[in-house]
């Protein structure tokens, strides 16, 4: 057979993208999307700089401010970027900075002992995103201004006014919609990002201005993460004043803050260089390394444990735990432009050395808050005990409990997980129509009777004892908590469907509770999703409609002139024939599905701590904030 030829390959099919082109090409290997999560990372890139400032002390004030035109424009009361002339690029620093990738004075800590800043691009990525971008800076006395357009400098570095009294910087910049297909700023994801950086960077002042709607808000925290500990605590029983803990080791900050409530989840979250690494790392590792060693210790020297009884595991000590790691490390290595994980290993050895130091010296001072925090271990590992007992019996040897979901689970033919779907359906009406109208190729079917346990009320012996749940955890083959492997999940596309009422709106709300509390990779991977079946049908003449809210109806209705007229209201899906269910909810060619995420931890864990929690005064403030965006079942 004759070879093909082909093209020659020569130094002229190399290309080389000038300047910031590098970043407009591929701005998602910068801001990680260009969708919502990416447009506000800009922000968070601009507001990041000046926060390495007030690590380095040398800020006390930032002003962020969304002008009515959809650009930001953020100020503080740094030192100002440099604008003298650097002599590798033979233009101003401030130049430098705003058109260099890995351009900054982050490298050689002089300038900046730690920063969030790692890399030198975040100011770079954000001039290489914006349609148009500016920066004053005011320094030595002058205020100095550059203006740019997707990267590059329009114009000269000038100065524009003398005697300026104060130092600092301000950029304004707007994204461009070349780059990003949507550009509307949410006040509220913004505004937790920024409680967030001025809770971890205490005695600074974060002022927050949207100028589209007039709200506005202002942080500042004396206490720091101490605060944040007492904050996240609120909507639960404290068992303990907050532990906290700072310290200095070979230029690494540490900073820890902990307390326990009578919850049964665990809520730690963990910062480096005040960026919220999500994925965890190095400094939570050895957190928690240090936690169980130094309880497990205490336990026994105070005789709680005795010599024939078990050490407390890592889930007993986590039990009921709100807790917060900040470091600030000189030279922090992330996992990716976006910083969701730390791995610098020797930040394990460190925080487990402090961490190990300063808890047992608290224990010791605080016998009694000491005995509160064992006994609430304690009671855990008993319920582990149990749990385990439990989970025995959901699954056997790694093998599938058929005896759980003996006349529950319809399974599907497919045996690759990747083209497999689970619907978790509400009651037997809706799982027969279901079962029926399904592609019993790639469709499985578990129906549900009743509601399932509130998981945030209830322990994870108490949890396994109910038969939906062990049904849910054997059906999907992965575990749950800790223990949890999505490598050995059953199905990739696991769908909540449940009715379009208050019933059905609780039971959904119940399985996003335990999905979140003992099953969030699930949710990480992207496997999760609510299903959207439509509210009505529509009969026109001889042509009929679903649709799938009451203003797609309205406005459907609004724009027929004659004829009758009939619509049907769905509020079960039992009250479908399975035809009509493959149509419109189950047809992978014509379904509208929500596939679940969670942007921000730290506020999901809120909400359903206040949702969901034993307390009833946090549930009523929730349902009184938000009955607005409530939807009536009348």
């Amino acid at each position: 057979m004759p070879k093909t030829k082909l093209k020659d390959y020569t130094a002229a099919d190399i290309q080389v993208l000038e300047g910031l082109e590098a970043v407009r090409r591929r701005p998602g290997m910068y801001i990680g999307s260009t969708d919502s999560r990416g447009l506000h990372h800009l922000v968070y890139e601009i507001v990041d700089n000046s926060i390495d400032e007030a690590m380095a002390g040398h800020c006390n004030e930032v002003d962020i401010r969304i002008k009515p035109d959809g650009s930001v424009v953020v100020t503080d009361n740094g030192r100002g970027i440099p604008t003298d002339k650097h002599r590798r690029t033979g233009k101003s620093a401030l130049e430098t900075v705003m058109t260099y990738l890995h351009a900054g004075g982050k490298f050689d800590h002089q300038a900046y002992k730690v920063s969030g800043g790692l890399h030198g691009v975040g100011a770079a990525v954000v001039n290489a995103l914006s349609s148009e971008l500016w920066v004053e800076v005011r320094r030595d006395g002058k205020i100095y201004r550059q203006e740019y357009s997707r990267g590059k400098a329009k114009g000269a570095l000038k100065v524009i006014g003398n005697g300026a009294k104060t130092s600092g910087t301000t950029t304004g910049f707007v994204p461009d919609p070349d780059i990003f297909p949507e550009i509307v700023f949410d006040f509220e994801t913004l505004a937790q990002r920024f409680r967030e950086m001025a809770f971890l960077t205490k005695g600074v002042w974060l002022h927050f201005t949207d100028e589209r709607s007039g709200l506005e808000v202002s942080y500042y925290f004396e206490g720091g993460i101490k605060s944040f500990v007492k904050r996240m605590n609120r909507d639960r029983k404290a068992l303990h004043e907050p532990f906290y803990m700072e310290r200095t080791v070979e230029g690494n900050v540490i900073e820890i803050a902990l307390q326990y409530n009578d919850s049964f989840t665990e809520s730690v979250f963990a910062f480096a260089n005040c960026i919220n690494t999500i994925d965890g790392g190095t400094h939570l590792t050895g957190f928690r390394s240090a936690l169980t060693r130094v309880l497990n210790d205490y336990a026994r020297k105070q005789k709680i444990l005795k010599d024939g009884d078990s050490n407390l595991s890592g889930e007993d000590v986590r039990e009921g735990l709100v807790a917060v790691i900040s470091v600030k490390v000189p030279e922090p290595q992330f996992e990716g432009q976006t910083k969701t994980r730390l791995g610098n290993a020797e930040v394990k050895g460190l925080v487990e050395s402090a961490m190990g130091v300063e808890l047992s010296r608290y224990l010791e001072e605080h016998p009694a808050d000491g005995r509160h925090i064992i006994e609430k271990c304690l009671t855990a590992a008993r319920a582990r005990e149990a749990a385990r007992k439990a989970r025995d019996l959901v699954i056997k040897k790694g093998v599938l409990d058929d005896s759980v979901l003996l006349g529950k689970l319809a399974d599907c033919s497919e045996r690759d997980p990747a083209l497999r779907e689970l619907f978790i359906v509400e009651g037997p009406s809706a799982g027969g129509s279901a079962k029926q109208g399904r592609d019993r190729r790639t469709q499985a079917i578990l129906p549900l009777r009743g509601k399932i346990l509130n998981v945030e009320k209830a322990r994870p012996d108490k949890m396994l004892a109910h038969t939906e749940i062990r049904a849910l955890i054997t059906g999907l083959g992965a575990g749950f908590g800790d223990d949890f492997d999505a490598a050995k999940l059953r199905y990739h596309r696991v769908i909540i469907m449940t009715d379009a009422d208050v019933d059905g709106s609780h039971i959904r709300t119940l399985l996003l509770t335990f999905f979140f509390r003992y099953m969030h990779p699930l949710i990480d991977a992207g496997y999760l999703y609510i299903a959207q079946p439509p509210l009505y049908r529509v009969q026109h003449g001889k042509e009929h409609r679903w649709l799938f809210s009451d203003a797609e109806k309205d406005a459907y209705l609004n724009r027929i002139k004659d004829g009758k007229v009939n619509v049907q209201r769905y509020k079960g899906l039992g009250e479908m024939n399975p035809e009509q269910l493959w149509d419109t909810t189950l047809d992978p060619a014509r379904r509208t599905m929500l596939r679940v995420t969670v942007e921000d931890v730290m506020a999901a864990d809120h909400v359903f701590t206040q949702l969901m929690g034993e307390e009833v005064p946090p549930r009523k403030k929730f349902i009184q904030s938000h009955y607005d965006k409530a939807t009536l079942d009348i």
